[in-house]
């Protein structure tokens, strides 16, 4: 790092120095969550082909031939599991040879988990059983790895973590881009002797340029799934009216579709019911139906879901979750009685923002364009872990002697002009009341600040007071 500047020193040069300071410390203290967070998210991306091929027995169907009626399959499904646990869906075979999935929920399982019986649709024979999650319906192996991402297998608490490292990867990146902007400009000897520390920086740089779009979109789209900052976001994209349209399952004609946001569908706990429940053994007779009734409507994707109602005045839930482009999660509501098409919200019909936020998370995953789509992903989770390694060596390589006087954050920001430092202190708590963990984690850096600050303090004192002769 450069040496520390002097209040005299021109402004610009204090605001590159703030600006320096605060890019060092989101690498030194949140770089460790976010080299976690490249690293489990490299590995989700890369490996939906293994978990196809860890569970080829339960998800590839043994007897050729046609499809047995959905009922059917759904009778012996609940055969299978027992009486206890409650239907919650059925996704059938998607194509010849792959099993139907018919999936439950019980009290024990996780937000989104559900206990998925898979049965081959042509004997209906019981292939397995095992916890699948969420829309993308994956299975155990990469069930640990999407909560290592997202937790680190620590529950709710532990999703601060990952909300901590997208709240500050945009600022790094940014940051960064500055620095690099800033030294280009900058005047250098002709005659520098490369060092280890310099080809870590120049290595860390380069990596950071190649890569700075696509970790912006990490972040962006990362938030999206966080705690406290998603729920800010969806409060602003209701407030704009940039809302995802929903259908309405309920029978009432006066009621209204809800407002959803990207991952409502998720949520697996129990509205408020005031109906009487509908009969399981009258609902799945009529699976067959609904689903006729769904494909006259416009629903033509192979991959759909449905939901049944719960109570006698609610309807079937059609949804199609193909993610891949063209994209197609259209969705129907069908009365059970008549068959008929009650609500609908179409893919088509979404505005521009709810389709490109859409679309954002998918490529987030991994599954907007198969393939191509891990791949790139990928490449930005490796390249990220190799840019945070690159910047602890560089940091390793030119860390302060023991003893000297520490760089702080709060001593840059007081070399600011007067306005510099209110137009910092505007950003910081519109930011902070606006990605809160980003907030908070602010604070603690000036805490360490000022331990910082007062150890050295301390100890130069202690010094100063020592006979001659001892120091």
């Amino acid at each position: 790092m450069s040496a520390e500047l002097a209040p005299s020193q021109p402004a610009f040069a204090a605001i590159r120095q703030f600006i320096t300071r605060l890019h060092f410390y989101v690498g030194l203290f949140v770089g460790p969550f976010l080299l976690v967070a490249a690293i489990t998210g490299t590995l989700y991306v890369l490996t939906p082909q293994i978990e196809n091929f860890l569970y080829r027995d339960q998800l590839m169907a043994r007897t050729d031939g046609p499809a047995r009626p959905l009922s059917d399959q759904i009778r012996v499904a609940r055969q299978s599991i027992g009486e206890g646990p409650r239907l919650f869906a059925v996704r059938p075979s998607t194509e010849p040879g792959l099993t139907t999935r018919v999936m439950f929920t019980e009290p024990g399982l996780g937000e989104s988990e559900t206990r998925t019986v898979f049965i081959d649709p042509a004997s209906l024979a019981v292939q397995g059983e095992m916890i699948t999650y969420g829309t993308s319906g994956i299975l155990p192996f990469r069930i640990t790895l999407d909560y290592l991402h997202r937790n680190l297998l620590l529950g709710d608490i532990g999703r601060h973590y990952s909300e901590l490292a997208a709240s500050w990867l945009w600022f790094s990146i940014v940051g960064g881009l500055l620095l690099w902007y800033w030294q280009r400009s900058a005047k250098r000897p002709k005659a520098v002797a490369v060092t280890a520390s310099a080809r870590a920086r120049r290595l860390h740089m380069l990596i950071g340029l190649w890569t700075a779009l696509g970790l912006l979109f990490l972040s962006a789209t990362g938030l999206t799934w966080s705690r406290w900052a998603g729920g800010n976001i969806d409060a602003f994209r209701n407030e704009v009216g940039w809302i995802t349209p929903a259908i309405t399952t309920t029978l009432n004609p006066e009621a209204e579709a809800p407002v959803l946001g990207e991952h409502a569908e998720h949520g697996m706990g129990a509205a408020v019911e005031t109906a009487p429940p509908v009969s399981e053994q009258d609902m799945v007779a009529r699976f067959d139906g609904v689903v006729a009734s769904a494909r006259a409507a416009g629903i033509d994707s192979p991959m759909i879901e449905i939901r049944p109602p719960r109570t006698v005045d609610q309807a079937f839930r059609v949804s199609e979750y193909d993610r891949s482009w063209p994209t197609q999660v259209d969705t129907v509501a069908v009365d059970p009685s008549s068959f008929s098409i009650t609500s609908r919200a179409d893919f088509e019909s979404f505005p521009i923002v709810a389709k490109l936020i859409r679309w954002g998370i998918d490529a987030h995953m991994g599954v907007l364009f198969g393939v191509a789509n891990q791949a790139l992903m990928a490449a930005f989770g490796i390249s990220l872990t190799a840019m945070i390694i690159y910047g602890y060596r560089m940091w390793w390589l030119r860390r302060p002697a023991p003893g000297s006087s520490p760089r702080t954050l709060i001593r840059s920001f007081s070399y600011l002009p007067p306005v510099a430092k209110l137009a910092a202190l505007a950003v910081a708590i519109v930011f902070g009341v606006a990605l809160p963990v980003m907030g908070v984690s602010l604070l603690v850096f000036l805490l360490i600040d000022f331990f910082r600050a007062a150890l050295a303090e301390m100890m130069a004192a202690e010094q100063r007071n020592m006979p001659p002769g001892i120091r």
